[in-house]
Order: C-alpha cells, then structure tokens, then sequence
C-alpha cells in the first residue's frame, strides 16, 4: 500500500488529492468526470467484460496474468467485484482491501459463471443508482485509506474497473481470441488510467 511520510507525519497515498494537500501543492484534483458521467463509463466497462469474459477457454482459467501471481479467474472475479464493493460501501460498509481481493467463492469455475456474476453486478448497480434522489455523489464514504467522497471512490471504482476491462482484451488477444466487442481511447477519456496495462 503506498504511504508518503514527511518527519512523524503520514498518509495514505491511495487519494491524490490527500497527497497534494499534504505537499501543499497548488494544483487542482478530483475525478473530472461527474458522477453521472462515471456511472455511464462503468456501465460501458461492466457491459463490455459481460461480453468478453466469456469468450475465455476454461482450460485457461488457471493461467497467471503477467507480472503478478494472479489467476485469469481471480482478475475475471475481480474486475466484477470492485463495483460491488463500491456498492457495498455506498450502503455503509467500510472498504477493505480484502473486500475486493478474496477471489471468487466456491462453485465459481467457469468463465460463463463469471458473466453472469457480471450481470447480477450490473443489475445490482442499475437498482441502486438509477432511483437515487441525490446524484451529487457528496456523501462521505469510508475505506481502508481513510473517509473519502463517494465521488471519489466512484471514479477509483470507474477506472480500476476500466484496466481490468484493458487487461481482459489483451489476454483474450494472447489467447488469439478476438473480442466480441472492443472500445477504443474515448472510453477512458477523463479517467485517470494507469499508462501500462499491466504492473511493471
């Protein structure tokens, strides 16, 4: 987990905005994409991976994704699972960094089992965003790097999401599967996407 320290002082470096009130730096942050908007990208991404999740061979579920000792079915359960934690700490739980990675539960083995989890996530969004009165996404949060707007944990959610959806085409490529759907930069435009697809 990133910390940025100065003498006895200390946070989380999981929020930029955090990190540049503590440098006291003049610039500005804060998701650029309104709520709203986030919520039309996340719906893009979930939509997206519904359909190309599936298109990977079960008999490559077990194989690792490079450069970390994680499984394509753990990164498939993954990807589903950040925008339902998100929508377990919009209504009151405290994010958790093992809330998001416990891996898919017992009975999950199949990349057809991982669509439709993906659907029931996306249902399960529709159902808590769609009635909402306040869409401001003002409401303060909390997680494991300390009380953050919902806003905030909205686009963290939208983009986290988006690299797993950037990761999944290029598995399917390394497979020679082409994707039954693809997106191209305007999807992650605003988002402040990490510049490679996988860690280094």
């Amino acid at each position: 987990m990133p910390v940025l320290s100065r003498g006895d002082d200390w946070i989380f470096a999981q929020n930029i905005g955090h990190v540049v009130k503590f440098l006291g730096l003049n610039e500005a942050t804060g998701p650029v994409l309104s709520p709203d908007q986030l919520m039309q990208r996340l719906d893009l991404f979930l939509r997206t991976a519904i359909r190309i999740v599936p298109q990977m061979p079960d008999a490559l579920l077990s194989t690792e994704v490079p450069n970390r000792p994680r499984s394509y079915m753990a990164l498939g359960h993954h990807l589903f699972r950040i925008p339902e934690g998100m929508l377990e700490v919009a209504a009151g739980a405290t994010l958790t960094n093992d809330m998001l990675t416990g891996g898919p539960p017992e009975g999950m083995s199949t990349s057809a089992a991982l669509g439709v989890y993906g659907q029931q996530v996306l249902t399960a969004l529709h159902a808590w965003w769609d009635p909402k009165a306040d869409k401001t996404g003002r409401e303060t949060v909390q997680t494991y790097y300390g009380p953050q707007l919902l806003h905030e944990v909205m686009e963290r959610t939208t983009w986290h999401c988006g690299q797993h959806v950037r990761q999944w085409f290029m598995l399917l490529g390394m497979a020679g599967i082409t994707p039954a759907i693809t997106l191209d930069d305007t999807a992650f435009a605003g988002l402040p996407m990490p510049a490679s697809v996988w860690d280094g």
